[in-house]
């Protein structure tokens, strides 16, 4: 009988996946869960005001690979989920975009410039 083996990721291995994920879009989401079905509170707000503010974003589901959602904590020295990322740069958690979002008094544009977008 055959063991298949789950090679593990080194950290730079880890950290050049996590860089790709995050290049691949302007606008990237770490999150529980997929956009159209949320698996926390905090990922479904998130996904609530990138929709409402017409933002195009992709996203990652964190639990569905341990590693990258360890590791992310250290890459982005961020200790929860969800976490967004705009152009490459960490933006914020959901507390962070909460208040970007209280800031930009529901206008689209001014949320969208104060992302850095």
């Amino acid at each position: 009988e055959k063991v298949i083996e789950e090679k593990q990721e080194s950290v730079e291995e880890l950290n050049k996946r996590i860089i790709q994920l995050i290049q691949s879009k302007d606008v990237f989401l770490f999150m529980k869960g997929i956009p159209t079905a949320p698996r926390c509170g905090f990922s479904r707000q998130i996904v609530e005001i990138l929709n409402n503010n017409d933002i195009e974003y992709d996203s990652f589901d964190i639990l569905g690979d341990m590693s990258i959602r360890q590791q992310l904590k250290v890459y982005s020295d961020w200790p929860t989920y969800p976490q967004l990322y705009v152009k490459g740069e960490f933006a914020g958690g959901l507390d962070i975009i909460k208040e970007v979002v209280a800031s930009s008094n529901n206008d689209k544009n001014k949320f969208k410039e104060m992302i850095g977008l």
